[in-house]
């Protein structure tokens, strides 16, 4: 536990990390309060591409707990510097929520539903067969396929419910292309968290609770990963894979519980 209160700063994944749906997880508030009072550096990374760092802010500020939109970083933004990185003043189709058409946006890649260099999709509750049609369309006339993250599944309020990866298939089968996908297990998120941080990899730790994406990402990118059992991985998991985290803890709580 001493090694991990001496990094400088630490990368969070957010559900099943900081919290459940609308409910803040145990110890988190005096994980974070800890993480400002000791001047430590961090960044809420999250894959999903639904809302702004604005927007989450807000989320946590109605759990009772203030942080800045500086300090979140989405598979939105991710996906958005990536394309800017690749191929400055391109166009997209985009297929998703408002947040990933602004940080699109944001780095001058505008809307092109007709001959665009990329069809980009994210998480949306707007997805239809028409859609799914001019996606086909437009990747079959040479458009290259990204998805912001590869999940097939998320889990809400409601239950489980498809994600981007459940999206992006149909457009894949049909058009026998494969998507790009830009968020987590990509190291690409990572390495993003850890320029907003401008810390060194050896002074981070990464927290997560999937073994699948956080955990792989994190050892990808050569950062101590801490694994909570507060999400969705069991101790009973971890030895299906053929890696194993750093640390292993109940939740983010425990990183302090002690002090």
């Amino acid at each position: 536990m001493e090694r991990i209160l001496e990094k400088k700063g630490f990368i969070c994944d957010m559900d099943g990390v900081i919290y459940h749906g609308s409910r803040i997880l145990d110890g988190v508030a005096e994980f974070v309060h800890w993480m400002i009072e000791n001047d430590k550096k961090f960044v809420f990374l999250t894959n999903s591409p639904e809302r702004t760092p604005h927007e989450l802010s807000m989320k946590l500020e109605r759990m009772g707990l203030s942080v800045s939109p500086d300090n979140f970083y989405t598979s939105a933004m991710a996906t958005a510097e990536f394309l800017n990185s690749q191929a400055p003043g391109c166009t997209a189709y985009v297929i998703g929520e408002a947040a990933l058409a602004k940080a699109m946006y944001d780095q001058k890649i505008y809307m092109n539903d007709v001959n665009p260099d990329y069809v980009v999709l994210g998480e949306t509750r707007t997805y239809c067969f028409e859609k799914i049609e001019k996606a086909i369309e437009l990747v079959n006339k040479g458009a290259k396929l990204i998805g912001a993250n590869p999940d097939t599944v998320g889990v809400t309020e409601k239950g489980i419910m498809p994600a981007t990866g459940s999206l992006v298939a149909p457009i894949e089968i049909a058009t026998g292309k494969k998507a790009y996908f830009v968020g987590k297990p990509n190291p690409l998120m990572l390495r993003h968290g850890l320029k907003k941080l401008g810390c060194h990899s050896e002074d981070i730790a990464f927290i997560g609770d999937r073994m699948d994406t956080d955990i792989i990402a994190g050892i990808e990118s050569n950062i101590d990963t801490i694994l909570v059992l507060s999400g969705v991985t069991r101790v009973e998991d971890i030895d299906k894979f053929p890696y194993r985290p750093k640390y292993v803890l109940g939740g983010v709580g425990d990183i302090v519980k002690n002090i």
